[in-house]
């Protein structure tokens, strides 16, 4: 085990010091000790590295807001190690991170598996909101519910013990890790990407899996040139805990038979083999079509200053989120159409975006001044606006309370009832 600074991951090793690596990454809200079962097995012809995310399993609490950035973290902890070339398995949010570093770092990477996961996970809204419950409830009301999401019904049935192990694993996480974790997989989106993945890879998952299921995984191998479909029957999203012998199996074989070599230091170059063949190692009953995946729109130069309308649209829908964004631009016509691009620029791409302030900033200032102006409508998606920004209830109770000072009690009292509704709706878990 380890000493964890700030810009790495806490880690473990099995197996011989002489073989080759091979990463396994956890999901959110799990540790290392997922793979447990597959150890005894993998560690006969690899060395072992697993890590647990910041946070996670007693890890240090240092939270990383993107999957760019704990990718880094791993390559930091790997680099002190001396470990320069690996296999990598993650599931989930790992296999987030494994994605990335096949995109950005190649050259590190001699085998991909990823499991129950997607080049885009769900919505970005969807994470968000899950960060908002959080930072409202603590993690209790998304511990409880991990199982559901994670087994399936009749293996939760069967297993209490891991069953509670599960929901415990989640509620020891630390909770400003877990929401940094959503953001960082609300912002996750490498499908037009796929296609410059280079290295042999295994697409895995749980036929049952409702989270990341065989749909999401499809469309990892339509998009990865040199990728396996194996799908794990009675198997939901945690499918190395729920069928442990069959991940074991599945990743032996894929480890054992696709190590891609390593580059030449001398010229750069690297043998590449001949076009592997794409077997499907388990494939469901019925294999419907897969989705093609759109290849990168390439913009035409821009001279001059840029036009603000990208990173405004991109900044209004991470505040606002998509559905509301998706609404608003839906209901724009021909007369009310230069009014949402002029309020996506401007608003958005220039002072929304502006360094000086931070959003949760931004967002104090823009209640008290929908406060003062009475308007309530705008007070109300703005109300959800900060809880995504990441202010708590009672801070926006402040925010507030303050605004009664200066804009006047029956303004603030208006705004109170619109606020408590916008929270209460927000921050009470589904069940």
């Amino acid at each position: 085990m380890s000493e964890t600074p700030m810009n790495t991951l806490q880690y473990r090793f099995d197996g011989p010091e002489d073989a080759p690596v091979l990463i396994l990454g956890p999901s959110l809200g799990t540790t290392w000790h997922m793979w447990d079962r597959q150890i005894p097995e993998l560690s006969k012809n690899w060395r072992i590295f697993r890590f647990d995310l910041p946070g996670h399993g007693g890890a240090p609490a240092y939270p990383a807001g993107s999957v760019t950035e704990l990718a880094g973290r791993l390559l930091a902890t790997l680099d002190g190690l001396g470990v320069q070339r690996f296999g990598y398995a993650g599931c989930a949010f790992s296999g987030a991170i494994g994605i990335e570093l096949a995109l950005r770092h190649p050259e590190r990477i001699a085998s991909l598996a990823v499991i129950a996961a997607s080049p885009r996970f769900g919505s970005a809204d969807e994470f968000r909101q899950r960060g908002v419950i959080v930072r409202s409830n603590g993690l209790d009301p998304i511990a409880r519910s991990s199982p559901e999401r994670w087994f399936t019904t009749g293996f939760a049935a069967a297993q209490p013990a891991i069953t509670e192990w599960a929901v415990q694993m989640v509620r020891t996480t630390d909770p400003g890790c877990y929401i940094a974790a959503c953001e960082a997989l609300a912002a996750f989106d490498v499908r037009a990407e796929l296609g410059r993945i280079g290295v042999p890879t295994l697409v895995l998952v749980g036929s049952d899996d409702q989270v990341t299921g065989p749909a999401e995984a499809r469309t990892l191998v339509a998009g990865i040139p040199d990728a396996r479909l194996a799908v794990v029957p009675g198997a939901s999203h945690l499918v190395p805990v729920e069928q442990p012998a069959a991940v074991t199996d599945l990743l032996i074989r894929h480890f054992s038979t696709a190590w891609q070599p390593a580059y030449d230091s001398t010229t750069g170059q690297m043998a590449i083999p001949a076009a592997p063949v794409k077997p499907v190692l388990a494939a469901p009953p019925h294999v419907g079509p897969v989705a093609e995946i759109a290849p990168p729109v390439v913009q035409p130069a821009v001279l001059g200053r840029p036009d603000p309308y990208d990173a405004g649209i991109k900044v209004r829908r991470e505040v606002l989120g998509d559905a509301h964004v998706d609404r608003a631009l839906a209901s724009a016509d021909e007369f009310s159409g230069d009014f949402q691009d002029f309020i996506t620029r401007y608003a958005w791409g220039e002072i929304w975006d502006r360094p000086g302030l931070d959003r949760r900033s931004r967002s104090c200032v823009t209640l008290t001044a929908l406060v003062a102006g009475g308007h309530l409508d705008e007070l109300a998606f703005h109300t959800r606006a900060a809880l995504r920004n990441g202010l708590t209830p009672d801070e926006i109770k402040e925010v507030l309370l303050q605004a009664a000072v200066y804009c006047g009690v029956p303004a603030a009292n208006s705004a109170f009832k619109v606020a408590q509704q916008v929270i209460r709706e927000e921050t009470t878990p589904q069940e």
